[in-house]
């Protein structure tokens, strides 16, 4: 009996870790504390520590597992004191500490309707102290409907040590000690139930019940059938809760209505930002549509249109007013080329030189080109260039060689500041001599670039 008692009061002890555990992970940091706690913020928004005294009567007896080994008991005056950890909504932890007389005797007659022959007549035991850690749960409260609750139904149970010192008295002699040498030391498992109600913020008025199974039978000083002893306190006493007076005790708040009461905020808070944005974007379509609206269609919009009934097609500015007309007429020059200017292309014609089978130009060349550049950015003239070669080689390399020398002469006036858009190059390889390709004159003047001033 003694390893089953034990095991009980160590699975007490293991189950309220993992709740411990629990509701220490669940607060978060940094956040601020304010007497409307809710369900979320953990355990920091609440009081959590209480401690509280009681009076009431103890006795030898217990409605689970009847009376000891005297037939009669006796109620006598039993105190108490205990000390609360809420660490859970419904889940507490308490350490209790109780003291006081049990008291019974064999005056009460058998089933049979005989005096009981027992060897001694009553007993008297100082219970001197006891001390246990219970767990505490919550397992109803009477005003659901509200978050701060004002009336518990908790059930309790655990695992502690009583020390007692009884003391007997034999029939027909004198009161003894059963232990003369001592007090004795037990195991004991308390299981109760109680009642809670709210009466402040800081106090409340706690009645309840506990049994008290000791893995012993020697509470009552005499040792008689095999059931082990007990003893039950009923009591009343004010447990006061300790912290800020701002914050509301975690054991009446109930979590189930601050949960719906938060939900309900979440989703009227989220229904009036849907009303803002619809309303938003409300106006926002009509700034657009009146941004876009273009009554006139001149492609400026009404927002915009400092000159409203504009022609359509009438070409407008930016403030939909019509451009301003020029009526300045237009005067036609027609550029000559003069005999002067026909010499300056001729002389580059004549001193335009390339090196062999190449594009580049020789340096002999470059003044003459210089003057063409130089007429050409004076008098704004267009310049054809048109490259021919000889018929030596194929026929796809000197097309290629005409158009390159062509290019050649063009990128070198450019370079000098003439206007590219108004030079021509093209290549026409060996398809147009001018002299026979059978003698070396003929060929020498069959290689050149002709200039076509316009």
């Amino acid at each position: 009996m003694k390893t089953i008692l034990t095991a009980w009061a160590a699975g007490m002890l293991a189950l309220a870790v993992p709740f411990t555990g629990a509701a220490q992970t669940n607060t978060p940091a940094g956040t601020t504390t304010t007497s409307s706690a809710g369900i979320f913020n953990g355990t920091k928004d609440f009081k959590t520590w209480s401690i509280g005294v009681n009076g009431g009567l103890l006795a030898p007896v217990a409605p689970t597992g009847g009376s000891n080994d005297f037939t009669k008991w006796k109620a006598s005056a039993g105190y108490g004191a205990y000390v609360k950890w809420q660490i859970l909504h419904s889940l507490g932890i308490r350490a209790d500490y109780t003291g006081g007389k049990l008291q019974g005797d064999n005056s009460k007659e058998l089933g049979d309707g005989e005096a009981p022959n027992r060897a001694y007549e009553s007993f008297e035991t100082s219970l001197k102290w006891s001390a246990a850690l219970s767990a505490v749960v919550n397992v109803a409260t009477i005003n659901w409907l509200y978050k701060q609750n004002f009336v518990q139904i908790y059930v309790s149970a655990g695992a502690g040590l009583a020390g007692y010192s009884p003391k007997v008295t034999p029939a027909n002699g004198n009161e003894m000690d059963y232990k003369p040498d001592g007090s004795i030391k037990e195991l004991i498992i308390p299981i109760g139930a109680g009642l809670k109600f709210k009466l402040s913020d800081a106090v409340n008025l706690d009645l309840g019940y506990t049994m008290h199974y000791v893995d012993g039978d020697n509470l009552d000083g005499y040792n008689y059938g095999p059931n082990r002893d007990k003893y039950s306190y009923g009591y009343a006493g004010l447990e006061f809760s300790l912290g800020p007076t701002h914050k509301p005790q975690l054991a009446w708040n109930n979590p189930a209505k601050v949960m719906y009461d938060e939900l309900l905020a979440q989703k009227t808070a989220l229904q009036q930002e849907l009303e803002n944005t619809r309303s938003a974007n409300t106006r926002l379509s009509a700034d657009v549509d009146k941004l876009l609206k273009d009554s006139d269609g001149d492609g400026v919009s009404d927002f915009f249109d400092k000159c409203p009934g504009t022609a359509q097609g009438t070409k407008v500015d930016g403030s939909g007013c019509d451009l301003p007309r020029d009526t300045t007429p237009k005067v036609t020059v027609v550029k000559q080329v003069t005999e002067e200017d026909r010499r300056i292309v001729r002389e580059a014609i004549q001193n335009l030189e390339f090196e062999t089978g190449k594009s580049s130009i020789k340096p002999s060349s470059y003044a003459s080109l210089n003057r063409v550049a130089e007429l050409l950015k004076a008098k704004g003239f267009s310049l054809k260039l048109a490259g021919h070669t000889d018929n030596v080689g194929t026929e796809a390399n000197n097309m290629r060689l005409s158009k390159d020398r062509a290019e050649s002469v063009k990128q070198y006036l450019v370079d000098r500041g003439a206007n590219p858009s108004r030079i021509e190059a093209t290549g026409y390889g060996e398809s147009q001599p001018i002299a026979s390709n059978k003698t070396a004159a003929g060929r020498q003047k069959n290689r050149r670039v002709e200039f076509t001033l316009y």
